[in-house]
């Protein structure tokens, strides 16, 4: 499956989710609704990944975590929260180079209307 029809089908999985809970609660209720809706659509998840980096040959603490890397293609970074700081695309983009995958979702639940919520990340996506 091509990451772009990972992420509609996880974009999807959002949107019921949303839809169930709308706006106003943690963001790990939002994860485990989500979890949920992922086993649903079938789709294989892991979840708080571990994001290994290596500086030099140097391999620094684990101390990142993805919150989920879905068919080991798309990173999907949660957030609940009234605004996203630009760091958090940011951060997605680290993401996704760090572990070498070309397409991440950063989802904020804290929104009226989820597509609102929704921003892309690319590392260089064909």
């Amino acid at each position: 499956m091509h990451e772009n029809e990972i992420s509609e089908r996880i974009i999807g999985c959002c949107i019921r989710v949303h839809r169930a809970l709308g706006p106003g609660l943690l963001e790990k209720a939002y994860e485990e609704c989500l979890a949920a809706e992922m086993d649903a659509e079938g789709l294989r998840y892991e979840r708080q990944k571990m994001v290994p980096l290596v500086y030099g040959n140097r391999r620094i603490a684990r101390s990142y975590k993805v919150d989920f890397l879905v068919e080991s293609k798309v990173v999907v970074e949660l957030k609940a929260l009234n605004s996203i700081p630009s760091v958090a695309c940011h951060q997605v983009l680290t993401y996704l180079r760090l572990l070498d995958k070309r397409l991440g979702l950063l989802i904020n639940f804290h929104v009226t209307l989820l597509k609102d919520g929704i921003r892309r990340v690319v590392n260089n996506l064909r």
